[in-house]
């Protein structure tokens, strides 16, 4: 009897620290990548934000696909929805975490993206 209450026990507490990591893990962002894009607005399309039975979109009514870079350079289009139409030709970091996707995205200067991804894009006329 001893036996199964133990083992009962550490079943628990294992499945306990199991959800307190994945709750770590998907609040805190652990495992997230940047990437960066340049908003193309001839690639956004509407879409209904009510997403089914669970809703993980939000009110997001804008989709954007888009070719992104990796601070390396390494190219992926990425999928996120947004709650409006974006700048056309502004520059964005995207956060972008396993299973999840963007999780965020900030706008940011030409110049604050990586090397390689300057490479990847003209640089902007100061006209």
């Amino acid at each position: 009897m001893k036996k199964r209450t133990l083992i009962a026990a550490i079943t628990v507490t294992a499945a306990f620290v199991i959800l307190i990591g994945i709750c770590m893990w998907s609040s805190f962002g652990y495992g997230s990548t940047y990437y960066y894009t340049k908003i193309d607005n001839t690639c956004v399309k509407q879409v209904d934000p009510r997403g089914g039975v669970i809703d993980f979109r939000g009110q997001m009514p804008y989709s954007y696909t888009l070719p992104s870079f990796s601070k390396s350079g390494n190219e992926k289009n990425i999928t996120f929805g947004t709650s409006r139409e974006l700048a056309e030709g502004a520059f964005l970091r995207l956060t972008v975490m396993p299973i999840r996707g963007v999780t965020a995205w900030e706008e940011v200067q030409f110049g604050e993206l990586p090397a390689a991804v300057q490479s990847c894009y003209p640089a902007p006329d100061h006209t």
